[in-house]
């Protein structure tokens, strides 16, 4: 009995008020099996930054002949790649750099920042009446939209240590829901006066616009989750860890 109250304490970690990153791990000591709450914000936030990755892709031929900047047919897909290249063109110089905001910051505010992001620039791309305006867009998507770095590190820190694979694996799932949804979306939505003329009128906005409308849906959904974003819990530790550290020593 005594030596098992004198190993207790040193078995119990310190939380500290007011701390977020303290309220989640206690929150995860506290409760044993997986949290769904969890799961359906890693699944949320994930398919929000894939949605407008791919959307683009069964439309993009047709916004770029538009457009009148190829002098041929055959130039139609080298403009097109370029459009379609920009988006990761932006993620290679800054995913490192919204990393280390999520060190330093926590990984919250990123996620909010990025997923606004979406609704911002995935907006205005769908309204591009020019090639550069195009690419300009979706650079700035995917350079300012540093999500998926630090919501893998999120994942991790939500769930406990024996279930941080079932958070990880939720990542890679949404990532390819996104990525399917997304040029179905782009495929049905694109170009609607000519799909559907009952509907959508010629000489409206939608056909000066033709390209608008999954940009929008898919907005709009992402808004919904940006909405959402504002009450998840943050990881990031406010405290001095050499208190801590301290206290232990003495317990020692």
């Amino acid at each position: 009995m005594g030596e098992e109250s004198f190993r207790e304490p040193l078995l119990k970690k310190k939380y500290y008020e007011n701390c977020p990153g303290c309220k989640v791990d206690e929150a995860k000591e506290l409760k044993k099996g997986i949290s769904i709450q969890s799961l359906l914000i890693v699944w949320m936030v994930v398919i929000s930054a894939s949605l407008p990755i791919s959307s683009l892709f069964p439309f993009l031929y047709f916004m770029v002949r538009d457009f009148n900047i190829a002098k041929t047919e055959e130039d139609i897909g080298s403009y097109a790649g370029y459009v379609g290249s920009a988006f990761m063109l932006g993620r290679v110089f800054t995913s490192v750099l919204w990393g280390k905001i999520a060190d330093r910051y926590g990984r919250k505010p990123v996620i909010v920042i990025g997923i606004i992001i979406v609704v911002i620039f995935n907006t205005l791309f769908g309204l591009s009446t020019s090639f550069w305006m195009a690419v300009i867009t979706r650079f700035l998507l995917g350079s300012l939209c540093g999500v998926l770095g630090p919501v893998k590190a999120y994942a991790t820190e939500l769930f406990r240590e024996e279930h941080q694979a079932i958070g990880l694996s939720t990542v890679s799932a949404a990532w390819g829901i996104g990525l399917i949804i997304g040029p179905a979306l782009g495929g049905y939505l694109a170009q609607p006066v000519e799909k559907y003329p009952h509907v959508f009128l010629k000489g409206s906005f939608w056909d000066k616009f033709p390209y608008f409308l999954p940009c929008f849906i898919i907005s709009g959904l992402v808004f919904v989750a940006a909405i959402v974003c504002i009450w998840i819990s943050d990881t990031l530790h406010n405290h001095n860890g050499s208190n801590e550290s301290s206290g232990d020593a003495k317990a020692l």
